[in-house]
């Protein structure tokens, strides 16, 4: 079963479509027509089960060692799930997921800004 397309995600406050760019047995590309932003959304199953939903977003901006040229920068986020193959029903795997984007989400996102700013 297939994800819908287009996908969206809003970055900045900018909604950013991503129609489908590419697909295989486990795996599913969603590509910006500017070609900056890519979800890849992937599944290993095996003893475990992992599955994955991966942004990756590109920019160009001054080269900090170049200030007359522009380079192009690059960065990713994603999640893992990793469940065994039984034990955990599809609603009790969301739940825990539910919880832990919640956790990330409040107050702002603290959390997240902590983790980048190298706390733990």
């Amino acid at each position: 079963m297939a994800l819908a397309t287009p996908q969206s995600v809003t970055i900045n406050s900018v909604p950013i479509s991503l129609p489908r760019t590419g697909q295989s047995m486990n795996s599913g590309q969603f590509t910006s027509n500017d070609g900056l932003v890519s979800e890849v959304v992937s599944h290993q199953n095996g003893k475990r089960n992992r599955h994955m939903v991966r942004i990756n977003h590109s920019k160009v901006a001054a080269d900090p060692f170049l200030t007359s040229q522009n380079a192009k920068y690059s960065m990713s986020a994603y999640l893992v799930f990793d469940v065994p193959t039984v034990g955990y029903t599809v609603a009790e795997q969301k739940q825990v997921v539910d919880g832990f984007i919640a956790q990330l989400q409040a107050s702002s996102g603290a959390i997240i800004t902590q983790v980048l700013g190298n706390e733990n």
